[in-house]
């Protein structure tokens, strides 16, 4: 991802991240790499677009970052996350749709901050933050709000391990190529045995969740508590 000083997912990262990863899905390629560039890999969700742009892009939006995060769960090749720097909120949802997850020893913190936010999860992006952390850490991470450094991240489920920043992208790479020594066939039946019961949750409470999850994003930017929150991060920075 290449996508402005800190890879916000607004419209068309969304909508690129949902197209690239369906076309590497059916193409040659054995294994996929998601990585940030620069120092960050994601800040999430661009909340300063979203409070400007007014309700057509809002009404746009949300469907396509659920796209983003499903494109990246749904792939039947070996997905492995190179977590160059931050990776918060929707960005922490992107990591937790990959198989493995190694992040750069560092700076950097992961986690989803939803709810002090403002608003709630679409089930798709909740249900992929179970698959990765399990329900018990799934509850602390959502509940707590917070970030964790990298060392903590390993701890608490986040990511897999923690690596040399000048090793990520290699490490993920060699972790990628030994997930495809595995049959692609093998691979992708496996991965849909493991997934199953997450796949059929989100068809499940899809429908009835994100209407409700639609409205209260919009509620959130209408009595400005997403702009004061932001103004508060500001502030703090």
């Amino acid at each position: 991802m290449a996508h402005g000083k800190v890879n916000a997912l607004d419209l068309e990262l969304c909508e690129a991240i949902t197209r690239t990863f369906a076309e590497i899905d059916t193409g040659s390629a054995r294994a996929i790499v998601l990585t940030g560039s620069g120092k960050i890999f994601s800040a999430g969700v661009d909340l300063w677009r979203l409070l400007d742009a007014g309700a057509a892009y809002s009404e746009a939006f949300l469907p396509a970052l659920i796209d983003a995060f499903e494109a990246v769960f749904a792939a039947g090749k070996p997905v492995v996350a190179a977590v160059n720097g931050h990776a918060v909120a929707g960005g922490c949802i992107l990591v937790s749709g990959c198989d493995r997850r190694l992040m750069a020893a560092g700076s950097g913190r992961i986690g989803v901050t939803e709810l002090p936010v403002g608003v709630p999860f679409p089930v798709s992006a909740l249900e992929i933050l179970r698959y990765a952390l399990g329900t018990e850490r799934t509850r602390e991470a959502v509940l707590a709000g917070a970030t964790y450094e990298p060392e903590a991240a390993v701890a608490k489920g986040y990511v897999d391990a923690v690596v040399a920043p000048e090793r990520l992208l290699a490490d993920a790479v060699a972790t990628a190529r030994r997930l495809a020594d595995v049959p692609a066939d093998t691979y992708r039946f496996t991965k849909d045995q493991l997934r199953r019961e997450t796949v059929q949750r989100i068809a499940r409470f899809r429908p009835h969740d994100d209407p409700r999850v639609a409205e209260l994003w919009a509620a959130r930017v209408a009595d400005g508590h997403i702009r004061a929150y932001m103004e508060s991060v500001v502030r703090r920075s």
